[in-house]
């Protein structure tokens, strides 16, 4: 029987302080054989950081946004597993191992990763809770975190997948996923990225994050 094969896919946007610390951090993942980041035209030297860190590197001509990034990239993958990172993790993204082992066990079709609580203060919930009910709505499954993006999935269940371009792409992508009938679990990690506080600019993020959801939802309630 052929081995199973991995590629790290990363989208990355103006990543080139953390891109290097993450591609060197996927490389003490046992099983992933490739590493490919997308850079989403980046203005600063992501690209750059990434090839010279090891990475294949899909540079994009202009910014698309991540979920069209990923869904570019995606054409470029012949491997059997993708393991969906950000580039923003920097030594943490060594968690993967814990996300992508259980796909690999047979035990999920998609595994997604649990974040630990924030360690500073955010918003009051109203973005998450509106992805875990979407998600319960559309599947019945409750998930704890709705959206991360941080992701294990089979390659053949994403391949020609549609992805939503705003912040609705993770519970767009959730309910897609369970509505094959797929097996999808969450894993504990201890992963942390850049997080967004309780100041204007994490209530404006919040506040797209929120509408970009209930467009994803009101999408599929007219579709169904």
């Amino acid at each position: 029987m052929a081995e199973t094969t991995v590629v790290a896919v990363i989208a990355a946007y103006n990543e080139a302080d953390r891109i290097g610390a993450t591609v060197n951090a996927v490389k003490r993942i046992g099983g992933v054989s490739r590493t490919l980041v997308v850079d989403d035209g980046s203005i600063d030297d992501t690209a750059k950081v990434a090839k010279e860190a090891g990475a294949a590197v899909l540079s994009l001509g202009g910014n698309i946004g991540k979920g069209k990034a990923l869904e570019r990239a995606i054409r470029e993958v012949d491997e059997d597993i993708i393991l969906f990172l950000d580039g923003d993790l920097a030594e943490c993204a060594v968690e993967g191992e814990r996300i992508l082992e259980p796909v690999l066990n047979g035990e999920a079709d998609m595994a997604i990763a649990d974040f630990p609580k924030p360690q500073k203060a955010g918003g009051v919930g109203l973005a998450k809770g509106l992805g875990r009910w979407g998600i319960r709505r559309f599947t019945g499954q409750l998930m704890r975190e709705p959206l991360s993006g941080q992701r294990a999935v089979k390659t053949a269940l994403v391949k020609n997948l549609e992805f939503e371009s705003g912040y609705g792409l993770e519970v767009g992508l959730s309910i897609d996923i369970l509505k094959k009938g797929c097996r999808v679990i969450e894993v504990p990690v201890e992963m942390t990225h850049r997080e967004t506080g309780r100041d204007v600019a994490g209530f404006i993020h919040r506040g797209r994050q929120f509408a970009d959801i209930l467009i994803v939802i009101l999408k599929r309630l007219i579709n169904q």
